[in-house]
């Protein structure tokens, strides 16, 4: 590990980091064991018994300025988990809400097929969570819908994608096929 300590009229930092007063006494021991030659104590926890680069830079006649902090880019590595498509994050709105779009409109899931959750944001500004195998239909949504909601029973509406904003309008696809799985759905009024 390579470290820089930089002396200040006013104290000491370590790789661009806060002054440390020279009159506090861990830090005179600090410097007591930079003096003697030795690796202080906390450098060593640091780096786990590895090997300590110590370079000194005097700054004796200046004062301590803070550093600017400089934008460092990301250099490592990316590491994508989990599935293909995102699982949904959110909540529902309450424990209740998501209990009763379970308990009264059941939808009925084959678990030997694969399912995915849907979202659906409701024009009343409520949201219903429900699990569908992929190969329910987007009518099966809008069924559910209406069997959570008896209100909208009588209401002409629309499925709507979130993002890029596309009308499902073809009921007959499957969720798969609409390429909607794991998605939020907006429901809008016409």
């Amino acid at each position: 590990v390579q470290i820089l300590l930089k002396l200040w009229r006013n104290g000491f930092s370590l790789d661009d980091g806060e002054l440390r007063s020279y009159s506090d006494p861990t830090n005179a021991q600090f410097l007591e064991s930079v003096k003697r030659g030795e690796i202080p104590v906390e450098l060593q926890r640091l780096v786990h018994g590895g090997q300590v680069n110590l370079d000194m830079e005097d700054h004796q006649e200046q004062e301590y300025v803070k550093p600017r902090l400089r934008f460092k880019a990301f250099s490592g590595e990316g590491q994508k988990l989990g599935s293909l498509t995102p699982e949904i994050v959110s909540t529902p709105s309450s424990p209740e809400e998501e209990d009763k779009s379970f308990l009264n409109a059941p939808v009925v899931i084959d678990d030997s097929m694969p399912a995915t959750k849907i979202q659906i944001r409701l024009a009343d500004g409520s949201r219903l969570i429900q699990r569908f195998n992929q190969t329910h239909r987007i009518k099966d949504i809008r069924d559910f819908i209406i069997q959570s909601r008896p209100a909208f029973a009588t209401t002409n509406f629309v499925l709507v994608t979130t993002f890029p904003n596309k009308e499902l309008t073809d009921e007959s696809l499957t969720l798969r096929e609409a390429d909607i799985l794991n998605t939020v759905i907006l429901q809008q009024l016409k």
